[in-house]
């Protein structure tokens, strides 16, 4: 009875420590690589060292961001901590701007 306790102990103590160390990590992970090979021309990033720019080039494993002004710096792609804005499509842009009056002369009638 001692050693199956033990035993049933090690394993309830793994089971924790996966569920509360290693899965959380290993999503945060694969969360950061779907962001990293996401990146397009033209969205704005920040990097792990929190320089913020946006997209200018994308290569295999290195991405060249446009700071203030036209300074052009090179980074690893791991380097880049997140997405603050995607890249905008000038056709959604567009789209938007023809949905807001609509919505508001909606909002305009129902107040009436």
């Amino acid at each position: 009875m001692g050693g199956a306790g033990l035993i049933i102990m090690l394993v309830i103590f793994f089971a924790i420590f996966y569920f509360l160390l290693i899965r959380p990590q290993q999503k945060r992970q694969k969360k950061t690589q779907e962001m990293q090979s996401g990146l397009e021309k033209g969205d704005k990033i920040a990097t792990i060292g929190g320089l913020h720019g946006i997209v200018e080039v994308i290569e295999d494993n290195q991405v060249t961001i446009k700071c203030h002004g036209n300074t052009k710096l090179t980074f690893d792609r791991s380097a880049i901590r997140e997405v603050l804005q995607k890249k905008v499509n000038p056709h959604e842009k567009e789209a938007k701007k023809d949905e807001e009056p609509a919505k508001e002369e909606e909002k305009q009638e129902q107040d009436s």
